[in-house]
């Protein structure tokens, strides 16, 4: 065996050892088999590189809306994102369609379907406020104690966990078998906007209610197929901050955070540097728990700057190691305020070529890598 001089070990080598000889296993001691299969095969795809994930993928894109077979995505790189990301925030109402008008039935079919195919979901819940009856930006409250233990909005929210828990149970493959989810529940915590936020419950009142959620769905629903994510937005700078609200390991499985590019492309730099700071600390966290780290939501609206992902994205991506990051969803054109959003390139945008240089690169991995490694076996 070769030796080294000390100084040559860097902190990353040290870091990579580390992960390397890592056991990672879901918190839930009673994962099924495929759930257990998918986590431990997320944390050894990260040496290779990170998936590529998309919100709402197979349901729309910018100039076009369920039609069978179609991805903005795969039109451009003639592949499909390897991670697929669904939105629940509705259900727990009732109704039939999300709160981005996708219907749930559809939801259910495209999550079937991604998922024959090798890809990974993920399901985030911009959940109604079960307090004041507002959505899911509804922040007015000033404590979540009367939807915790002994409140006297307890039981509307675990009406609205047991819609949830019915939609997830219902997610099987054709054999039966339930299909792995990565779970984002209460997700960009540390902002001010959503009722479950810094502003509107305190730190220990959020852990509380991430811990009661997921024993919920765990123990009283009998879900074991579901990967558990902490999702942070950009209010922190070291891993302490980043964990100041963290439920605990018995709870996580995944760490994330969520952070866009706004304004000029002349940001980019700023955007980038802030990014390089957000990753290192979230994975000095994950380090020290042991948990795999991913980016939870990120991208720039209508990508005004045609080389992104290669000039502002990749070299910071190319200095850490996560598991995949999602871009959100291509909406097009809102009629109801009157703006369009996208954030992944459609056939003949200028960031197209960029985004194809993106998929060809080794460190990024697409549904046709993700087929490949069997992640479920």
């Amino acid at each position: 065996m070769k030796i080294f001089p000390t100084k040559f070990f860097s902190l990353a080598f040290l870091s990579a050892l580390s992960f390397a000889n890592a056991q990672f296993r879901p918190s839930d001691e009673k994962a099924t088999q495929e759930t257990q299969n998918l986590y431990q095969n997320l944390a050894k795809a990260q040496r290779k590189g990170y998936f590529i994930g998309h919100q709402d993928d197979l349901a729309y894109g910018v100039y076009w809306k369920y039609q069978q077979g179609r991805s903005d995505v795969k039109e451009v790189v003639k592949d499909h994102p390897a991670v697929y990301g669904w939105e629940l925030g509705n259900l727990e109402l009732g109704k039939t369609e999300n709160l981005d008008g996708v219907p749930f039935s559809k939801i259910k079919e495209f999550i079937k379907e991604g998922y024959r195919r090798g890809g990974i979901i993920t399901i985030s819940w911009h959940s109604n406020n079960p307090i004041t009856g507002g959505n899911a930006w509804d922040f007015s409250n000033t404590s979540i104690k009367s939807i915790l233990e002994g409140g006297d909005k307890h039981s509307v929210f675990l009406s609205y966990l047991d819609k949830i828990a019915d939609f997830l149970a219902d997610l099987k493959d054709d054999n039966g078998t339930p299909i792995p989810i990565l779970w984002r529940p209460f997700h960009e915590h540390t902002g001010t906007w959503f009722w479950w936020g810094a502003k509107s419950a305190s730190d220990e009142e959020y852990k509380e209610l991430y811990r009661f959620s997921l024993d919920y769905l765990k123990n009283e629903k009998k879900l074991h197929h579901l990967i558990s994510i902490y999702n942070t937005s950009v209010e922190y700078s070291t891993s302490e901050e980043f964990l100041k609200r963290y439920p605990g390991d018995d709870y996580v499985d995944m760490m994330s955070f969520d952070a866009y590019q706004r304004g000029s492309v002349d940001e980019g730099k700023k955007f980038a540097e802030k990014l390089d700071v957000l990753i290192s600390a979230m994975n000095q966290a994950a380090e020290k728990h042991n948990k795999i780290s991913a980016i939870g939501e990120i991208g720039y609206n209508q990508i005004p700057d045609s080389e992104w992902f290669t000039k502002v994205l990749k070299p910071v991506f190319y200095k850490h190691t996560f598991s995949y990051v999602l871009f959100w969803r291509n909406a097009g054109f809102k009629p109801g305020n009157n703006e369009v959003e996208y954030y992944l390139p459609f056939k003949g945008h200028p960031s197209e070529k960029d985004f194809l240089k993106f998929y060809k690169d080794k460190k990024t991995l697409f549904e046709k890598e993700a087929g490949k490694m069997n992640l479920y076996k």
